[in-house]
């Protein structure tokens, strides 16, 4: 496992410090009333793409995270396929966003916590490419919080 140290900081696991980089994301969808999801693009080493749901903003459904972060990585690297990149998104990817996924033949999803009610997985189905590598429950406990106070919170104003 890859590890990131801060010089006297106890070691960190690289896929946590790129975590914390798509919550920080998460963090600005919830504080924009929008479904707290964040989503970073990492290639060696360095963040080139970012996205957090803008679906409230830009009044456009497929205005997720990842969408907001594929574009922003091909605009980086000047190409469609994100070859040798890794997605890193706070919840688990829709099967809209998993099946973008696929298209751009990235190398490497990590994602927090699952949804067990619109992720791809729920649907029984592996849409991901076949090359890519899965990792799944990196700040799981923070990332499904985030979602269920946000949730909690709409019921709450709500009554």
């Amino acid at each position: 496992m890859k590890v990131y140290s801060f010089g006297e900081e106890p070691s960190v696991p690289l896929d946590t410090v790129f975590m914390k980089e798509a919550y920080k994301e998460a963090l600005l969808a919830y504080e924009a009333d929008e479904v707290p999801i964040g989503a970073v693009i990492v290639a060696n080493g360095k963040i080139i793409g970012r996205g957090h749901n803008l679906t409230e903003r830009l009044n456009d459904v497929t205005a997720h995270a990842e969408m907001q972060a594929f574009t922003a990585a091909s605009n980086y690297i000047g190409a469609k396929y994100l070859h040798n990149c890794t997605l890193y998104v706070t919840i688990e990817p829709c099967v809209m966003c998993a099946g973008a996924a696929y298209w751009t033949q990235i190398s490497k999803i990590v994602f927090g916590a699952f949804d067990e009610k619109r992720g791809y997985h729920s649907l029984n189905g592996n849409i991901v490419h076949p090359k890519t590598e899965i990792v799944s429950g990196v700040m799981e406990k923070e990332c499904a919080e985030l979602m269920r106070n946000f949730f909690l919170n709409k019921r709450i104003s709500k009554t």
